[in-house]
This record gives structure tokens, sequence and C-alpha cells, in this order.
């Protein structure tokens, strides 16, 4: 099945609905983060695909979870689409699925 990067780009929107009135800093570094689908997921190449597209990257904690930081950047829904369209490309090559961003802490 092919991932629907317009229901995701969608969520990315409405998330900033749902968070208005929120006072939002102009930048931050923003974590995407990616859960492992298959078990022998190749987590060394995503890492180094994202670092190479001037991503941060670390394992969560949970051992299911690659959070890949980009920025400071804008905190804006235009500015996060892009890095997270271009996150979840490579993400997915390597059986990694997208589970939403945050702001970093």
């Amino acid at each position: 099945m092919s991932h629907n990067y317009e229901s995701q780009r969608r969520d990315t929107y409405a998330s900033f609905k749902d968070i208005q009135g929120i006072r939002l800093p102009k930048e931050a570094v923003i974590d995407f983060l990616f859960f492992i689908e298959e078990l022998d997921a190749d987590w060394v190449a995503l890492e180094k695909a994202l670092q190479k597209e001037g991503f941060r990257t670390r394992r969560d904690t949970d051992g299911e979870t690659l959070v890949a930081s980009y920025g400071p950047m804008p905190v804006t829904p235009e500015a996060i689409w892009v890095q997270e369209r271009i996150a979840t490309g490579i993400a997915l090559k390597f059986d990694f699925y997208p589970d939403g961003w945050e702001l970093a802490e």
C-alpha cells in the first residue's frame, strides 16, 4: 500500500488549527517521529540518509522510534510540512513510518 502524503499534510495543517490561541515560537527545532515497522529495518542506513539531508537523529528510549530533528526552522505548517515530507520519503524507504512531529524540548 502506498503512503498517503496528502492525508499526512492535512494532519500537519490541522494540528495548527487545534492549537489556536497557544503562543508558539517563531522558530524552533522540530522533532519528526518515525516508528519501525519491520524488525530487520536498517536503522543505520536510515540515520545516514536523514543526516545527509540535514536532520540530526537519535533513537528513542522505547527502542521502536527514530527521532529526526531539524532546525531551528520557522514554526509554520508550510515550513514543517516541507521537512516532514522529505523525512517521510526517506523513512519509508527503510521500513519506518511517520508518527507525527513535535517541538523539540
